[in-house]
């Protein structure tokens, strides 16, 4: 059986969760304190961080390259482009919600609110990603009003990436859905899709979801 040791709000996590359900491949979930570094999962990683994949005895670690290696062994249904400029713009969203946006928003508000790995919430940090997630909405949105999707007319990985942080941002009421349209539109059509029932069953002990998170209907 194929393992993928996680923590449940962690974006990169549920990004590869998401892959991995689209492309309806059965992997057993086993939650990892990661913060803890546990030996046995510094073995698995030295890096200390989650996702981490086992597949065929092999561990394989960074969200985006497992991603990218799930596509490129099971092709079906594809989640980057055929051509060289659509993968690109792909690679680039995908940068930019793992990279800038993790940076001053889901760390700011989830890690925060959470209080993962012992932190005590400082309240600089959730002004400063309170502010800054309306303008990474107001982003999202303005690529929305010109594709169908984040990257182009299809579905792709991108669109996964975003929703791993959006989702996990909703998980705890941080997302203002009353201030794009098309934004609220897109994340029900994703938030619809079989690959994504694990993510809205998902249970942090202590932290009770917002009242929508699961439903599909917000």
């Amino acid at each position: 059986m194929n393992r993928l040791y996680h923590f449940p709000l962690s974006p990169f996590c549920r990004k590869v969760r998401l892959t991995l359900a689209e492309k309806r491949i059965e992997v057993e979930l086993v939650e990892e304190r990661f913060w803890e570094q546990n030996p046995d999962f510094l073995r698995r990683n030295p890096a200390g961080k989650v996702p981490v994949l086992r597949v065929d005895g092999r561990f394989m670690s960074e969200s985006q390259a497992i991603c990218e290696w799930l596509e490129e062994s099971v092709p079906t249904p594809p989640l980057m482009p055929r051509d060289l400029e659509g993968r690109y713009e792909v690679r680039r969203l995908c940068a930019w919600f793992d990279g800038k946006f993790h940076e001053e928003v889901t760390s700011k508000l989830v890690y925060e609110r959470l209080k993962i790995g012992g932190r005590v919430p400082e309240a600089k940090n959730i002004k400063f990603g309170s502010q800054r997630i309306k303008f990474h909405l107001d982003y999202m949105a303005w690529l929305l009003d010109q594709r169908r999707w984040l990257a182009g007319d299809n579905l792709t990985l991108a669109d996964f990436a975003a929703a791993a942080h959006i989702s996990a941002l909703d998980y705890v009421s941080d997302v203002d859905w009353n201030r794009h349209a098309v934004l609220k539109d897109w994340y029900a059509k994703i938030k619809s899709r079989p690959a994504f029932r694990g993510i809205l069953s998902d249970q942090i002990p202590g932290q009770s979801p917002a009242r929508h998170y699961s439903d599909l209907d917000f």
